[in-house]
């Protein structure tokens, strides 16, 4: 399992990244007013992006390990498969639509035009 310092340790960073960069001063106001809307854009995309790989890869590990136990449990016990194979297919279709859910919110990311600039 995945400890909780390394957790932190990669969640400070993230948001290290992510703030130093916006705090860092422009050349000139003239190029500061052309770039930031292409600056705006660039962010938008790393916002909708990041959290799709997040949703995408722990969504995988999610229906890994329900596959694994769902498994486990078909081995322990063959004579309730049906109902197992059941509530597998329920929660995996429930985990599935939660990474539907961050890639519909990143389309709209990718494509709207952010703030109404």
């Amino acid at each position: 399992m995945v400890s909780k310092r390394f957790l932190l340790f990669t969640f400070v960073c993230l948001a290290v990244g992510a703030i130093v960069p916006l705090h860092a001063q422009e050349a000139t106001a003239a190029a500061a007013t052309a770039s930031s809307h292409a600056d705006l854009v660039r962010w938008s995309i790393i916002a909708a992006g990041f959290p799709l790989g997040l949703a995408a890869a722990f969504g995988a590990i999610g229906q890994g390990m329900s596959i694994s136990g769902a498994v486990q449990s078909i081995a322990r016990n063959p004579s309730a498969a049906g109902e197992i194979r059941g509530n597998l297919i329920l929660g995996l279709v429930l985990i599935e639509s939660l990474v539907i859910y961050v890639l519909l919110i990143s389309l709209i990311l990718f494509f709207v035009k952010p703030f109404g600039a």
